[in-house]
């Protein structure tokens, strides 16, 4: 089976309409796009499964409102 994902160069992306970055006090790449936001969470790595459980339910409430509000444009 032949394997279509693999690592990018940014140079090799196709056009970006949204970015959104996590926050987790890492510098992410600037990226050219017409929509940009930072969620601005918390690295949960090393901590118990319920910090990773809080993650994945606010991560899952963001992407809610960002397409309800995408979808409004």
């Amino acid at each position: 089976m032949e394997q279509e994902q693999y690592s990018k160069l940014l140079s090799e992306l196709p056009a970006i309409d949204v970015v959104v970055t996590m926050g987790c006090n890492v510098q992410c790449p600037m990226l050219p796009c017409t929509h940009r936001e930072d969620w601005g969470l918390d690295d949960p790595t090393g901590q118990p499964d319920e910090v990773f459980l809080d993650a994945i339910r606010r991560i899952e409430a963001k992407i809610l409102d960002l397409k309800a509000r995408l979808e409004q444009r």
